[in-house]
């Protein structure tokens, strides 16, 4: 499975045709995101690796 993190804009489309398509899309790394993500599954991020995981967490769907 492979996760895109953090993409807001035209990026998105620039990384599915160079990774391909995602099976999970995060708006932000959050505790969500982290829980989701097994360890040795790809994570995509949009600007650079985050090396801290946020407090909160979103609805990932209602953004995409």
């Amino acid at each position: 499975m492979m996760h895109f993190v953090g993409f807001k804009g035209d990026e998105f489309n620039r990384a599915r045709r160079v990774f391909g398509e995602p099976d999970f899309i995060h708006r932000l790394f959050d505790a969500r995101a982290k829980s989701d993500i097994l360890p040795g599954e790809p994570v995509i991020f949009a600007n650079g690796e985050e090396t801290k995981t946020r407090t909160f967490s979103y609805n990932d769907s209602e953004f995409f």
